[in-house]
């Protein structure tokens, strides 16, 4: 097992241990897949959790895992079991890969609910190494930059999204959403998403309203 693989940083950027010891026994009643990318691997396994996934996330505490595997992430090698990795800390995943069922249920009536009350972007976020395309929910009056300020939640939905290191594409289609740490984030950018391109603004002044700029579609 590499040495420092698990670590987190703090507001200076400096490296520190995660906390061990803590929840090495799964408690919860709910158990959903564990895929998540950190600087160098991607993990799989299972999660053991009391509430949704997002939610379980942004308490911002270590969460117990069994089942673990790990890989590379530039794929230069296949995934080896870590049968003594228990448990990971929020803090050191850049991005969590939220299948289908992982959310909790949510009926389409909530789905819509959320959608109706918040502006479709769509963005890239950059957060080295890892480079997000996808669709995110906002709030009226707040732009996507506004991506890069502290917030009280800690990892931010993308839905209908892809995300790539480099040249490779590291996640699958049919994602529930695509979970991305702010604390990782160095850049967001609207596009379009079919290209993954800067949004072409067009001359002239806006009229008022919401524009198909301010919605990037």
């Amino acid at each position: 097992m590499p040495f420092d693989f698990l670590r987190r940083r703090n507001s200076g950027g400096d490296a520190v241990r995660a906390p061990s010891g803590t929840n090495d026994r799964p408690h919860a009643t709910t158990v959903v897949r564990l895929d998540g990318l950190t600087e160098e691997w991607r993990l799989v396994g299972q999660m053991h959790l009391t509430a949704r996934l997002s939610d379980a996330l942004n308490k911002r505490e270590a969460l117990p895992i069994s089942d673990v595997s790990w890989a590379p992430i530039d794929g230069s090698s296949g995934f080896t079991p870590v049968p003594g990795l228990k448990s990971v800390d929020p803090y050191d995943l850049i991005v969590v890969l939220a299948g289908e069922g992982s959310q909790g249920p949510l009926t389409d009536a909530e789905r819509d609910a959320y959608k109706v009350h918040r502006i479709a972007y769509d963005v890239a976020l950059e957060a080295p190494p890892y480079r997000i395309v996808g669709t995110v929910y906002l709030l009226p009056g707040m732009e996507p930059a506004r991506l890069l300020d502290r917030a009280t939640e800690m990892f931010l939905p993308v839905v209908d999204g892809v995300v790539s290191a480099g040249d490779r594409v590291v996640s699958e289609p049919g994602l529930d959403a695509i979970l991305v740490n702010r604390f990782y984030l160095r850049g967001v950018q609207q596009v379009d998403k079919r290209t993954g391109e800067p949004v072409q603004k067009l001359p002239g002044a806006p009229l008022g309203g919401v524009s198909w700029q301010d919605r990037s579609r």
